[in-house]
């Protein structure tokens, strides 16, 4: 028992004070050296954060492999019979098709820088006249 002060009536109630004293001192120690450890913290920062990046990797790729599926199947499923067959084609020949797309992309590109050098051409001979 305590007395009125909060202090220990006995020898045995004043030993087990200390006790508690000492074991909330020592929890009060382990938690302020925890925050101390700086690289320990960071290291478990780390962990954490590349433990989420590898879940949202997993999640990403599985979404993106649902939505590939979804494409192939609206693409081999719907649409005309042409598109249908080319889609196939190209699923089961990739490398034909990129080419042939970029020959594509090409194409476009050309006729549209030369389209704007006749632009160009026209004008400046336009104006010649005009003056």
């Amino acid at each position: 028992m305590t007395d009125a002060t909060g202090g220990a009536k006995g020898p045995d109630e004043l030993r087990q004070q200390i006790e508690r004293t000492r074991g909330e001192l020592g929890d009060t120690v382990e938690e302020l050296a925890g925050k101390a450890d700086v690289k320990g913290r960071a290291r478990a920062r780390a962990a954490d954060l590349r433990d989420k990046a590898g879940a949202m990797t997993v999640q990403l790729r599985s979404s993106a492999a649902q939505a590939g599926h979804t494409v192939h199947d609206k693409a081999t499923h719907v649409g005309p019979r042409p598109v249908r067959g080319v889609v196939r084609a190209g699923m089961r020949h990739p490398r034909p098709v990129l080419v042939a797309g970029a020959a594509a992309g090409a194409a476009v590109v050309a006729v549209e820088v030369l389209r704007r050098r006749q632009q160009v051409t026209h004008r400046r001979h336009g104006s010649l006249w005009h003056r």
